[in-house]
């Protein structure tokens, strides 16, 4: 037996008005997505995307961390990189004047003896001024050390033996510092005590030049070594920098895809919606048009 249901315009009201206000949220959804132009405006648009989101703007963040870890590196041993280079350039000028005074000998005149060791004093002075190089106020050949200095004015070295690293990539530090007796050598052919023993011999006893001679080799080995490894440092910073800054862009590109409106849809889905609910107007106009006065006429 069919059950036939009383259909009233209050119902007929009703329904209506719930299609017409599914609609609107429905334009007032679209019309939120173009003006902000985000697909995700709340948690409940898309769960999955927003934690999808999520996770990308925290590798975001990371990679980004990763990228100023390797500029700041990169200053550091840039920073050594020239330093060293100068060092390099005085030394060599160094060995220049004790080969000089060498050939000579203690036949030379004491005033032209004299004139190379204050040369060589003076540029022992700058030395020990670039071996006390700071970056952003650290002491790039001085290890971890607290202090100001790597070498104080006598060129004792000062610092501490520790090293610094940077994380420039998830597990991957490079060490940034030079450890200042690594790059200008320890006792009797540490670089301050051969140029002090130079002056001192180029004044006394030049028959003993041909000694320091050696150790100043020496102390340009370990210079250029020191250069070599800073080198190789600086490209791999230099490589990992550019690969966050890489990673940096596909990361964009991925969150962009789950937060950003398709520009050209969302406005075709809007114009879509706008002529839906005019269309609903329309219908429903006709739908609930007779009234009591109608019947009362």
């Amino acid at each position: 037996m069919a059950i036939n249901l009383r259909v009233t315009q209050q119902s007929i009201a009703t329904r209506v008005m719930t299609g017409l206000q599914g609609n609107l949220g429905r334009i007032g959804d679209l019309q939120q997505q173009l003006s902000s132009g985000k697909i995700l405006s709340r948690p409940s648009d898309s769960p999955t995307g927003t934690v999808s989101a999520m996770q990308l703007r925290g590798e975001m963040r990371a990679t980004q961390q990763h990228a100023r870890n390797a500029e700041d590196g990169l200053g550091w041993l840039n920073t050594i990189d020239s330093t060293l280079t100068s060092v390099s350039t005085q030394v060599n000028r160094v060995r220049d004047l004790t080969l000089q005074a060498n050939s000579a000998g203690a036949s030379s005149a004491p005033e032209a003896r004299e004139a190379l060791a204050v040369e060589v004093e003076n540029i022992r002075e700058a030395l020990i001024a670039l071996a006390n190089t700071r970056y952003l106020d650290r002491p790039v050949f001085g290890g971890t050390t607290a202090g100001g200095a790597a070498y104080d004015a006598n060129g004792a070295y000062v610092g501490d033996a520790g090293r610094v690293y940077r994380t420039v990539g998830d597990g991957t530090k490079v060490r940034v510092d030079a450890n200042g007796p690594e790059a200008f050598g320890t006792g009797p052919q540490q670089l301050f005590n051969v140029l002090t023993s130079i002056a001192t011999n180029m004044r006394e006893n030049a028959g003993s030049l041909g000694g320091d001679l050696d150790n100043l080799d020496g102390v340009i080995s370990s210079i250029r070594t020191q250069l070599a490894d800073v080198g190789a440092r600086a490209n791999r910073v230099t490589n990992m920098r550019q690969t966050a800054e890489d990673r940096l862009l596909t990361l964009k590109t991925q969150l962009s895809d789950v937060e950003d409106i398709d520009l050209p849809e969302t406005i075709m889905q809007l114009k879509l919606q706008e002529v839906a609910y005019q269309a609903a107007l329309a219908a429903t106009a006709k739908v609930v048009q007779p009234s009591l006065m109608d019947f009362l006429r």
